[in-house]
């Protein structure tokens, strides 16, 4: 019997829930072929109901938070993280007190410092939130975004020559550096000191650097989900101690408040697709909070051109905000994301947003154009040689700014770890992205020292490498080698993991509210994936370039709807387009969609199976 209601929009519980091991509603093999489960065992089924006796929470906010692991006794701290409980002593962290030491004793002594950062968003905001504290302290410095094609990733020699040349006596690399051993030994041949401020996977031997990253091999912070402004923002906050300490601020020169820098901490932690756990949960939380405000320039400007309505979310940073900083490094001028960030001039501020709001949309094109040439060949090499445990493809003279986007989106159509690699003469550069289970991070740093690899880092899903053409054959062959077993496992391990059943009728705006309590969503902290059982597929309909839109209806004549973005020519597209007209189980999560002033819930499809046989096909 169907129960509705905000607190109990559940399917009985009694009669539907699958016995241990056995699929949800029966479906084995879905549109996208894998089966469903229910995401909470017998003891998480507990929790959640205790959640709900004890505490008095919602009973689907309870399966939520039992779900994401929130102990019983946790849940009311989850749902409203504070730093004050959350935030450690950035002492934790290896050379922490030597890294803070030495930007403070530069800070008094007014030397010029150069923030070298890398060209994505990560590395913008890291940049821009050490600018804005140098800033206030009245100390000069200067921002070094390399150039992606003509300089790559990290700090080169040329680069650190320059800086030195105009005078800067310390430098520091934020979100790089961590693998720059010879650069690092150039700046050090200059005269520079040198700070790494770095979150990537890192080797034993570490160059000649005060390194300050988590996922060192000796640091012991248990950190090491943070991204690289998160460890910026410890930086800054150790420094700030210091001076404190000694008497640096005064009347004419007010303490900073470092709060006021979370939302570039939230912005690169969402973007960088960090865990949204623990304490990168709550930053986030308080950065979003602070980004209602508008108080950053830079931030509001692209709020506005981006078009995204309401109140500030995560998914607003990772899919809209994100990309287009990242635009300028990947097809433009590399330094506008941290001009933009540090900007307090609405106007400039405003232009550069518009500029970065283009060079997105030509990154889209460009995008586009070389993801059909590399799913083409993708295609064609696993006609050949069968499914390997990765997806690997190269070609000539692709825009190095893409290849991480499109081996994302190989990723996510053969499910599987993806690498895209452009070819410029002998000299090859790519990106890889991976799979839960599978860390291309470590396989890059293991066939780096193999010498498979000029260069190459990263971390668990994501990582850069730079080979020569003559090798690529082997590294495609140590990758198969080195993550078969994983991806095996991965896969055969693969369900859609589902959080509760509701009807149409569940799914409103009340509803809507309470889950997001339990966000921001993202990373480590999935949303909520709701299963609506037998509802019929009343109308499908092409929209756009290569969009569905659709609504189904339940036995009530209650109605869902949505968009499928992309995906007419894909799997999950056609299955919806051939099962017009018949009940099917969805499966999604709710989103809230602003329209005119008008706010409605939809569902993020992502799989259907039919209702009379629990597969994807009929």
């Amino acid at each position: 019997m169907i129960r509705r209601g905000v607190n109990q929009p559940l399917l009985s519980t009694q009669n539907l829930t699958p016995a241990p091991g056995r699929p949800l509603l029966g479906v084995m093999r879905s549109a996208l072929d894998r089966p469903w489960r229910e995401r909470l065992d017998a003891g998480g089924m507990a929790r959640a109901l205790a959640m709900t006796q004890v505490h008095g929470h919602p009973e689907l906010l309870a399966r939520v938070l039992a779900g994401r692991g929130v102990p019983m006794d946790e849940a009311a701290l989850y749902l409203d993280p504070t730093l004050r409980r959350l935030l450690p002593d950035p002492s934790r962290l290896a050379d922490m007190d030597a890294a803070a030491a030495r930007l403070a004793a530069a800070v008094r002594a007014g030397e010029k410092i150069a923030i070298f950062g890398d060209y994505d968003v990560d590395g913008a905001a890291s940049a821009a939130l050490l600018g804005d504290f140098l800033k206030a302290a009245g100390t000069p410095y200067q921002i070094h975004i390399p150039d992606r094609i003509f300089e790559g990733y990290g700090p080169n020699v040329q680069a650190i020559a320059m800086l030195a040349d105009a005078g800067a006596k310390l430098l520091v690399c934020v979100d790089c550096g961590t693998t720059s051993h010879a650069p690092l030994e150039e700046a050090r041949r200059r005269g520079l000191d040198v700070i790494v401020l770095d979150h990537h996977q890192a080797p034993e031997q570490l160059p000649p650097a005060i390194v300050v990253n988590p996922n060192r091999q000796d640091d012991l912070s248990g950190l090491g989900q943070l991204c690289a402004a998160g460890v910026v923002f410890l930086t800054l906050i150790a420094v700030n101690r210091l001076l404190r300490a000694q008497n640096f601020w005064d009347d004419a020169r007010p303490e900073p408040d470092l709060l006021l820098g979370l939302d570039l901490v939230a912005l690169a932690t969402v973007a960088d697709v960090a865990p949204l756990t623990g304490l990168n949960r709550a930053l986030v939380v308080k950065g979003l909070a602070l980004m209602r405000a508008r108080g950053r320039p830079g931030l509001a400007a692209l709020f506005d051109v981006a078009g995204a309505g309401g109140p500030p979310t995560a998914q607003h940073l990772g899919f809209l905000i994100g990309p287009r900083i990242n635009a300028g490094g990947r097809i433009g001028d590399a330094a506008l994301g941290a001009k933009l960030l540090g900007h307090r001039d609405p106007l400039a501020a405003r232009q550069i947003a518009e500029e970065l709001n283009r060079l997105n949309r030509e990154r889209q094109t460009v995008e586009i154009a070389t993801l059909e040439i590399a799913t083409a060949e993708a295609l064609a090499a696993a006609d050949r040689a069968g499914e390997g445990a990765a997806v690997l493809v190269a070609g000539e003279g692709w825009h190095s700014g893409v290849v991480g986007l499109v081996a994302a989106r190989l990723k996510e159509k053969f499910r599987r770890p993806a690498f895209a690699i452009t070819f410029e003469g002998d000299i090859g550069t790519g990106s890889g992205r991976s799979i839960a289970g599978v860390d291309i991070g470590k396989v890059v740093r293991q066939a780096v020292e193999a010498g498979l690899l000029v260069k190459g880092g990263g971390h668990a899903m994501a990582a850069g490498v730079t080979l020569r053409r003559e090798r690529l054959a082997e590294f495609a062959a140590f990758l198969e080698s080195a993550i078969a077993e994983n991806v095996a496992a991965a896969r055969a391990a693969e369900a859609l993991l589902v959080d509760a059943m509701l009807t149409a009728a569940g799914a409103n705006l009340a509803l809507h509210a309470i889950l997001e309590k339990a966000g921001p969503f993202g990373s480590g902290n999935p949303e909520p994936v709701f299963v609506f059982p037998a509802h019929r597929l009343v109308d499908v309909m092409p929209v756009g370039q290569g969009h569905l839109r659709w609504r189904a209806q339940s036995a009530d004549g209650a109605s869902l709807e949505g968009i499928l973005f992309r995906a007419a020519e894909e799997p999950l597209g056609r299955a919806l387009v051939s099962a017009r007209g018949q009940a099917v189980h969805l499966a999604g999560s709710l989103v809230l969609d602003r329209w005119n002033g008008r706010e409605r819930i939809q569902l993020r499809l992502l799989d259907l199976a039919l209702a009379e046989t629990g597969t994807g096909t009929a």
